[in-house]
C-alpha cells in the first residue's frame, strides 16, 4: 500500500525551506534563558532583603529554569524561585514565557504555605487597594495551567480575595505583553519585590 500523500500549504512551504526562521527562534530563546538567569540573581538580592530571608523558608535556595516545545502547542521558559512542591505543601514563585502570548510571573501556593500566608496577602490588599486590579487569581481546577483564559483566571477584586484561602490552590498572577520585551527586567523584579511584600504581609 502507498503511503497516503502529505501535502503542505503555500505557508509551510515557505518555512520548511527557511532556516533562519529556526535560527532566530533558537536565538529569542537563548535570550529568554539569559535574561531568567539574570533575573534568578535579582530574586535572590530581593528575598535577601526581605523580612522572608530571617524565616528560612524552604525552595528559595535552589531556582530552576526550565524549557519545552508544547504548552498548548507553542514553546515555553519558566524560572521557579522558590520552588518547592510536596504533597502537602507547595510554595512556587514562577516566571514564565509562552512563545506568540506574554510573559508572566505567578505565586503558587497549596497546603501548608497556602494555610500560612493566605491572610499575609489579604492583608498586603487591604493596605495597598490600588494594587488589586493589578493582578490575577487562578481559578481554575489545574495548578499547572498558566493561560488567562476565562476558564484559568478571572481580575482579582476585593469581593474575591477571600478565595485564596478557601481555594484548593492559590494563584496570583500578572503579565505583561511580549511586544513590552524592554519593560521585562523591570516587570518582574517590581512584580517580585510585591510578592516579597505579600508573603511577609507588609
Amino acid at each position: 500500500m502507498s503511503p497516503a500523500k502529505v501535502t503542505l500549504s503555500p505557508k509551510e512551504r515557505e518555512l520548511v525551506t527557511d532556516a533562519s526562521f529556526i535560527l532566530t527562534k533558537n536565538a529569542i530563546i537563548g535570550k529568554v534563558y539569559d535574561l531568567f538567569g539574570q533575573l534568578s540573581e535579582n530574586y535572590r538580592e530581593l528575598y535577601q532583603e526581605s523580612a522572608l530571608s530571617t524565616l528560612n523558608l524552604p525552595g528559595f535556595a535552589s531556582p530552576k529554569i526550565a524549557r519545552g516545545e508544547q504548552y498548548l502547542g507553542l514553546p515555553w521558559v519558566m524560572l521557579d524561585q522558590p520552588r518547592h512542591f510536596s504533597k502537602e505543601d507547595t510554595l512556587a514563585i514562577r516566571s514564565f514565557f509562552w512563545w506568540g502570548n506574554f510573559c508572566s510571573i505567578t505565586l503558587q501556593l497549596s497546603g501548608i504555605s497556602q494555610q500560612k500566608f493566605a491572610s499575609h496577602i489579604a492583608s498586603y490588599f487591604h493596605n495597598h487597594p490600588a494594587a488589586v486590579g493589578e493582578w490575577w487569581i487562578g481559578t481554575g481546577d489545574d495548578p499547572w495551567q498558566h493561560h488567562f483564559w476565562e476558564d484559568n483566571y478571572m481580575p482579582l477584586q476585593a469581593d474575591n480575595i477571600p478565595l485564596l484561602a478557601s481555594m484548593p490552590h492559590c494563584k496570583l498572577a500578572k503579565k505583561i505583553p511580549l511586544t513590552e520585551w524592554d519593560s521585562f527586567p523591570e516587570f518582574y523584579q517590581t512584580a517580585y519585590r510585591e510578592l516579597m511584600n505579600m508573603l511577609a504581609g507588609n
